[in-house]
């Protein structure tokens, strides 16, 4: 047994004395005594995962008085690993050539440190005579293992306390926390009495909100756009929703909202704002290779701050189509302002505007488009978003030159539950747009209609393997098809629809050789990911996409697909995505292509 009290100041001690430098460290061991040979196993690969001197080994650290400080540091933590599992008379040797560490001289320390030996009998395993949490609102549910019969372990104690006191702190008692413990281990019956008792404070309302730090974001517009619920009921999830609406903007690097120490008479409880600002400033760029569509460069210049009211004003850049063989280059230069919490604290505002250059493979058109606009939050996952805007082009294809002059409706809906945005390997993408358009001039009115679904089932430990789907779908009603703007229509192949196939080289086939885009869409793509080490990965993938002259798919158009291997390498900005692709049914294409960019394909 020992004395962790005077293990810590042997530990102090040691760090403090110096010896000369040491030699390597040749051997760390770890044996264990337990009831059977499964725990034996499991404790010795539990022991080794949170030792201090299996860390130091790692690390290949071999100073002798680090390593001694490190022995006598570990027994705490092996101890705690063994009350994790309900162990509570274990007995921890901790060896240092021979030597239990708690009993080295500490004007006697080694030269140098060869082997260490930590050997470990962890007794029985404890079982819950009482395991009793109290009180606790209604419709709690404690842990399954706490309770009488079950294995004591102390992770599941302090689960249950946890537990106990946010569901109190979920129904406005903030200053709910622990009032009384009482765990006695009974070593001739080999169980653990848990007894805790809950001090749940005052019923609390949110008090005032004190901006605590200067920024260069304007103290009102904080408020406004934090939305604190002054005069609600505590609810420590609208204390993150407050803190997520600050960081939301972009504006700032850090945001914290404190609760303060003291409950008025009246139940309200201040609480304090700390932020501190982002750089105002940001650049960025980014690049992608295919062998049909040639290069696409973007860059972009953002102010996350303009007008002193966390505006974010942002300019994109694009050339794209450098080399193809299949169209000319394209050309882009947008503009947008959002303004946060324009009506409520999740309601923002946009207005946008750009000028587009696209000489695509069945037509070229010089384009204008500006924007006003609102997107509202109903939900950390799901955002809405409409708008009124007003496009203009200027189209030249295989019906002639033509000029569209279109007053937009743009609405679209968001759901993202996506482990990962960049690279995700759980739970799912939906996105759906509905564009009205009014036709001024000659132009025709109708609807543009599009959804995209994605889906991610990881498995294994890290989910090292994951299945991906997509389904696009698309529409055009209203217009008739030569009288809707080639924008608007759909057209397939390529990077972001069929891999393997021409840059949207499946459309509809006018006669006489004249093509245009089609009225109805439909791309599927599947994608099984493995990760062969921590920056590797391989991915095997087949795309398959559809256009037809009809509004909605009958079965009249054209299919065509491609499927390919690819590579990922792993960055702190996503994966680095290598494809080979090759057409698999169709007409629209032959040969391999392979494409390049950053992050996965969807």
């Amino acid at each position: 047994m020992f004395d962790l009290s005077r293990k810590v100041r042997l530990a102090a001690l040691a760090i403090c004395t110096s010896t000369p430098a040491a030699l390597a460290l040749d051997d760390v061991s770890y044996s264990v005594r337990a009831p059977s040979e499964e725990q034996r196993e499991e404790i010795r690969d539990l022991l080794r995962s949170v030792s201090l001197i299996s860390a130091a080994e790692n690390d290949g650290r071999t100073d002798p008085q680090d390593l001694v400080a490190t022995a006598l540091a570990d027994y705490a933590h092996l101890l705690e690993a063994l009350y994790s599992r309900g162990y509570y008379g274990g007995v921890i040797n901790i060896l240092v050539d021979g030597r239990e560490a708690s009993q080295i001289p500490l004007l006697d320390l080694p030269d140098r440190v060869g082997v260490i030996q930590v050997q470990v009998e962890t007794g029985p395993q404890f079982r819950f005579s009482r395991a009793e949490v109290a009180p606790i609102p209604r419709k709690t549910e404690l842990p399954e293992g706490f309770a009488v019969g079950k294995v004591a372990q102390s992770t599941v104690i302090r689960d249950a306390v946890d537990i106990a006191i946010e569901d109190w702190r979920a129904r406005g008692y903030a200053k709910a926390g622990l009032a009384s413990e009482d765990v006695v281990a009974e070593h001739r019956t080999n169980t653990l009495s848990a007894v805790i008792g809950i001090e749940t404070g005052p019923s609390v309302r949110f008090g005032n909100m004190l901006v605590t730090t200067p920024s260069a974001v304007r103290e009102g517009a904080i408020r406004r756009i934090a939305g604190f619920p002054q005069g609600e009921s505590f609810d420590p999830e609208e204390v993150e929703r407050v803190v997520e609406r600050l960081r939301r903007t972009g504006a700032f690097s850090s945001v914290t909202l404190q609760e303060g120490e003291v409950v008025r008479p009246d139940g309200t409880m201040d609480m304090s704002l700390a932020v501190s600002d982002q750089k105002p400033r940001r650049i960025g760029f980014g690049a992608e290779y295919s062998t049909l569509e040639g290069i696409g460069l973007t860059a972009f210049w953002m102010h996350r701050n303009f007008f002193g009211g966390a505006e974010r004003l942002r300019f994109d850049a694009s050339v794209r189509n450098i080399g193809s063989s299949e169209s000319g280059m394209d050309y882009a230069l947008r503009g947008r302002l959002d303004i946060p919490a324009i009506y409520g604290a999740d309601t923002d505002g946009y207005v946008l505007s750009a000028i587009v250059r696209e000489d695509e493979p069945t037509y070229l058109s010089n384009r204008f488009e500006a924007e006003i606009g609102a997107t509202r939050r109903l939900g950390d996952d799901t955002e809405v978003e409409l708008g009124l805007g007003l496009i203009y082009s200027d189209v030249e294809d295989d019906l002639g030159e033509r000029e569209f002059f279109l007053l937009t409706f743009p609405a679209g809906l968001t759901i993202d539950k996506r482990s990962n945005e960049l690279n995700p390997r759980q739970g799912y993408y939906v996105n759906a747009e509905a564009t009205p358009y009014l036709g001024l001039n000659d132009t025709q009115s109708g609807a543009r209609l599009y959804g995209d679904l994605r889906g991610y089932l990881g498995w294994g430990d890290g989910d090292p393997n994951v299945l991906a789907g997509r389904l696009q779908l698309g529409s055009v009603v209203g217009s008739d098809l030569e009288e809707t703007a080639p924008e608007f229509l759909f057209y397939s192949g390529g990077g972001g629809t069929v891999r393997g196939q021409p840059y949207q080289s499946l459309n509809v086939d006018l006669g006489d050789g004249d093509e245009t885009g089609g009225r109805s869409f439909v791309g599927m793509s599947a994608e099984y990911r493995r990760d062969l080490t921590e920056s590797l990965g391989l991915v095997a993938f087949y795309d398959a996409g559809y256009i037809g002259e009809e509004s909605f798919y009958d079965g009249s158009g054209g299919w065509h697909s491609g499927a390919g291997l690819g590579v990922r390498y792993q960055t702190g900005i996503g994966p680095i995505r290598f494809d080979v692709a090759a057409p698999t049914s169709g007409d629209t294409g032959e040969g391999v292509q392979f494409y390049i960019g950053i992050g996965q394909a969807f």
